[in-house]
């Protein structure tokens, strides 16, 4: 299994912190962001390969933060060559240049590189061979001016998703997608076919709204809490939470 680390964002709402600084690569406690990601995900032993997808401008902080990482495991940093922000290709064009430049034909666990949290992705990535569909997650939201801002999904009795809209101006379910996402190895060799099918490519979310019409995927309900860090505030109260956590 690969995992694809989503880090070609800019994090201009973080400014001036990450003018010139990858928010990924942001301390929380004693590690970096994508260091608690990847460590835990590691621990499951099932990922053979960790790729950091990040834009021209940062890509060089990447590659000095693989270089200095200590450990063996098998880190490839991919540079999507855009830049600045306008020109941006979008999480699931990111997905597709990915799987093109490293020659994917794996399952991928896809991840946002700017989340930390409270719980383990090993969860998550049993959950999926469980299921051996391509799978979500998602935690209840009871607001309806969040659920506007996320992918929300309607499951039936089984976990398996019935629809799933990103951004919707009229919700109709509770239930939200954190940017955690499973794809079985067939379902990898469809998001080219989803892009061109017309699918969202900005929202990594859109590709999954889409394939979930074409194959059963399903949705695990999160097991504990992630902190989205979108500025500067939400970042110090993260870092406060961390404070002297190592593991």
């Amino acid at each position: 299994m690969k995992c694809l680390i989503l880090a070609a964002g800019y994090a201009t709402r973080l400014y001036p912190l990450t003018e010139n600084f990858p928010k990924p690569l942001l301390k929380v406690g004693e590690k970096t962001i994508v260091d608690w990601l990847i460590d835990d995900i590691a621990a499951s032993g099932a990922v053979d390969e960790f790729i950091v997808i990040s834009n021209h401008k940062f890509a060089h902080c990447f590659d000095d933060w693989a270089a200095q990482r200590a450990g063996n495991l098998k880190i490839t940093v991919v540079d999507d060559g855009t830049e600045p922000n306008e020109t941006r290709l979008g999480a699931v064009k990111d997905i597709q240049y990915v799987i093109d430049k490293c020659s994917i034909d794996d399952d991928m666990l896809v991840i946002a590189g700017d989340n930390v949290l409270d719980f383990s992705l090993q969860r998550f990535i049993n959950y999926a061979l469980e299921m051996r569909t391509s799978c979500i997650m998602r935690y209840f939201e009871e607001e309806t001016y969040r659920l506007r801002k996320c992918g929300v999904v309607e499951i039936d009795s089984h976990d398996r998703i019935i629809s799933m809209e990103e951004k919707p101006e009229n919700p109709r379910a509770h239930w939200c997608c954190p940017p955690f996402y499973y794809y079985t190895r067939s379902d990898t060799r469809l998001v080219r076919q989803g892009i061109l099918a017309g699918c969202g490519t900005d929202a990594p979310g859109s590709f999954v709204a889409w394939l979930s019409k074409q194959v059963p995927v399903h949705a695990m309900e999160m097991p504990g809490s992630r902190y989205d860090i979108g500025n500067l505030e939400s970042y110090k109260e993260v870092c406060e939470t961390y404070k002297g956590i190592t593991e």
